[in-house]
């Protein structure tokens, strides 16, 4: 699940190129590792769990070459009625420093079952279209419609549109979960920079003292149905520097809350020009 969008001066994906090497430099994002325990923090309907919790490993490598994420989220939800349902979720991805490509392979496990698993790559055009290879789970080739962003680069947008001033971003976002077969549309809020000091322990580390933050709020909507429901809707404290704390993952009927309670700030790479 990796961890993105933006604004009033309505900004569409459309219109965005991809960021260059060179721009990328002005949005580096840090080399981490972070843990966030979740919890249950509300729950409406009759769908909803009665209690809730687990976790989210994240670990974050940028390099002169691109970018490596690996992350699992662990979750455990009872039911008002009935046996505590287990979801277990990993991904690995490789997103090449200019976009130009990405890898990708998610395995998900619900209650220790056999693991559901998507495997491939995805190619951008320059034009941003996105042409996606799958090996599981089954071989197919897809050319999705408009253009998309991939992760990393939807993420360094969110930034730059943040320290620009502006709040709102929608954009196309293709990341390789579900079925791989589709970009999910986006909409992204920003809020205006955060002075007040973080409140978990994790967040004091000497690497994010004085850096400026933003609320984020990033809505997921199946293609061409943003005018409805989101699927959800992530919510964090980010960092411009691409760290995020404060998590709210609303799944509609019950909301996560993540807490950060482990920060590991890694020495950035050393890219000869």
């Amino acid at each position: 699940m990796t961890l993105t969008r933006a604004f009033f001066a309505v900004v569409f994906a459309a219109s965005l190129p991809p960021l260059s090497a060179a721009r990328a430099e002005t949005t580096a994002l840090a080399s981490h590792r972070a843990v966030y325990e979740l919890t249950l923090d509300k729950a409406t309907g009759s769908k909803a769990p009665a209690q809730a919790r687990g976790r989210i490993v994240f670990d974050f490598s940028a390099s002169c070459d691109g970018y490596v994420q690996n992350f699992r989220q662990i979750t455990e939800l009872q039911p008002a009625e009935g046996a505590t349902k287990l979801s277990d979720m990993l991904s690995a991805t490789f997103e090449a420093l200019d976009a130009s490509n990405y890898r990708f392979k998610v395995e998900t496990k619900i209650d220790n079952a056999s693991a559901e698993a998507v495997d491939g790559k995805a190619q951008k055009s320059r034009d941003g279209r996105v042409a996606v290879d799958l090996s599981r789970p089954k071989r197919a080739h897809l050319d999705l419609d408009g253009p998309a962003l991939f992760p990393s680069e939807h993420l360094r947008h969110i930034v730059e549109a943040a320290r620009k001033g502006d709040s709102l971003l929608e954009a196309q976002v293709y990341d390789g979960t579900g079925e791989g077969d589709k970009a999910f549309d986006t909409l992204t809020v920003i809020g205006k920079s955060i002075e007040a000091p973080a409140g978990e322990k994790a967040a004091q580390a000497d690497a994010l003292k004085g850096m400026k933050r933003w609320r984020v709020s990033v809505s997921y909507f199946e293609p061409g149905k943003r005018d409805g429901q989101p699927i959800y809707v992530l919510s964090f404290d980010l960092y411009e520097n691409g760290v995020s704390r404060a998590l709210k993952l609303d799944y509609g009927d019950f909301v996560l809350k993540g807490d950060m309670t482990e920060l590991t700030i890694q020495p950035a790479a050393s890219c000869k020009k």
